[in-house]
């Protein structure tokens, strides 16, 4: 089993403050008729037998609730993942935190043969992610080259239809778009849905909200329309690209990626990943979880992804203050900057990263930007004072300064840690300033904002 995790690490799981506060009294033991955790817990083998040599470290418990027969909950510790018998949809649900609780008080007793319905789970879990990493052959590749063909000429003729229409923006001045409504631009995202260039609908349907920016929103929608025929263009010759920049233009229009084909064709890259901050954002219906990590010795940036409907749980395996010992692939790209979990050996906690400064963060980023225009999110860590003065903002030792992006708010928390005092942030930098995301005080606190 690996190192036991903390109660903070286990409370930093709860989905609500609800299943917090239900978790807790559950914890105290009474409640649970048997618990178990055990290293190597394993499925079946194809003859029927306990295959020995693969699982995964896993607790389990049975507790007495309002039916008539016990829940069963157990956790895969290396997700972590959770499943339990009640009927909550909130993962993890309460009695898969009370476990987790006991297990961190060390309460659950190590070793001991699993109940067969504990085992059945992880095979399940082990076959699903064995075929997520097999790449599958089309049943008929000639009907799965014929419609990758299709695809190519439908994009093409989507982005074709693009410059034009925004040649016609251009033409008829900026003022006339601050008088369209939303459907200005919804007509023309789905016409880029029904060439099947997805990521060109999401960009169009975003200029909406760009009248509504503030000041200097006229500059703003005009850079959006130049990085939009820049995307079409590149679209249009791609075959002349440089094959990274290929690849970044092709999944900035709407191609995707296999996870099977990235694990299998990308070389992992070993480190020690830093977690520096989470966000969530919803949209259509979709939750989306960025997860940014920094590798302690390579000093590489990565982005960990994850997709759930709403009311359902994203994945919450990466937590901010945490060290991870892992594997990463890199999807193709100028700027490789989202990867996938490899392979994960242990978590332990960490202090806080080494900060930049202000200089180090801009340079990089124009590095960065000379590789892909189009690269509007970019993970930073500096070293510096939160100051409200002229606009709320950061400075560093030597003087430089940025400011909060405006979605921020007022971002009083971040203000109210430092004191006055330097920090270490973490957070996204935009065209339009820093979105902090995670803070450490002076003592090494770690702080999600």
């Amino acid at each position: 089993m690996g190192e036991r995790w903390d109660r903070a690490r286990v409370l930093a799981l709860a989905p609500d403050a609800s299943s917090l506060r239900a978790a807790q009294p559950l914890a105290s033991g009474p409640s649970w008729l048997l618990t178990g955790t055990a290293d190597g817990i394993a499925g079946k083998a194809a003859d029927g037998a306990p295959d020995e040599a693969a699982g995964a470290s896993a607790l389990w418990g049975e507790c007495v609730g309002s039916a008539a027969t016990p829940y069963r909950t157990v956790v895969d510790l290396s997700g972590p993942a959770y499943r339990c018998s009640c009927p909550s949809r909130k993962f993890p649900c309460k009695h898969a935190l009370a476990l987790l609780l006991l297990w961190s008080d060390g309460v659950v007793a190590v070793g001991g043969g699993p109940p067969e319905w504990v085992r059945d789970w992880l095979a399940s879990r082990e076959a699903a992610a064995a075929s997520a990493k097999d790449p599958q052959t089309p049943a008929d590749p000639a009907a799965a080259l014929r419609r990758a063909e299709q695809r190519e000429a439908r994009v093409a003729a989507g982005l074709t239809e693009l410059d034009r229409w925004l040649c016609d923006q251009v033409r008829q001045g900026l003022a006339a778009s601050q008088r369209s409504g939303y459907r200005h631009w919804d007509d023309i995202a789905a016409r880029m849905v029904d060439a099947q260039a997805s990521g060109l609908a999401e960009r169009l349907r975003a200029l909406a909200a760009v009248r509504y920016s503030g000041s200097g929103w006229e500059t703003r929608l005009l850079e959006e329309y130049a990085l939009l025929r820049l995307l079409a263009t590149a679209g249009r010759e791609q075959a002349a690209l440089p094959r990274p920049l290929r690849d970044t233009v092709r999944s900035r229009v709407g191609f995707t990626v296999r996870q099977a084909d990235v694990l299998a064709g990308a070389t992992p890259v070993r480190d020690r990943w830093h977690v520096l901050a989470v966000r969530d954002l919803d949209q259509d219906r979709i939750r989306t979880r960025r997860v940014w990590l920094r590798g302690r010795d390579s000093g590489r940036p990565a982005l960990i992804l994850s997709f759930a409907a709403l009311g359902q749980s994203l994945d919450d395996s990466l937590t901010v203050g945490t060290a991870t010992d892992a594997d990463l692939a890199f999807y193709p790209a100028a700027v490789p900057l989202r990867a996938l979990v490899a392979a994960r050996r242990h978590t332990c906690p960490a202090g806080p990263p080494p900060g930049s400064t202000i200089a180090g963060l801009l340079t990089g980023y124009a590095a960065a930007l000379g590789q892909d225009p189009w690269l509007d999110t970019w993970p930073v860590v500096l070293q510096a004072t939160p100051a409200r003065a002229p606009v709320p903002g950061l400075h560093d030792a030597v003087g430089d300064a940025i400011p909060l992006h405006p979605g921020a708010g007022g971002c009083w928390p971040l203000f109210a840690l430092s004191g006055g005092h330097p920090l270490t942030v973490a957070g996204e930098w935009t065209p339009r300033g820093l979105w902090p995301l995670t803070a450490w005080d002076e003592g090494g606190r770690v702080v999600p904002l």
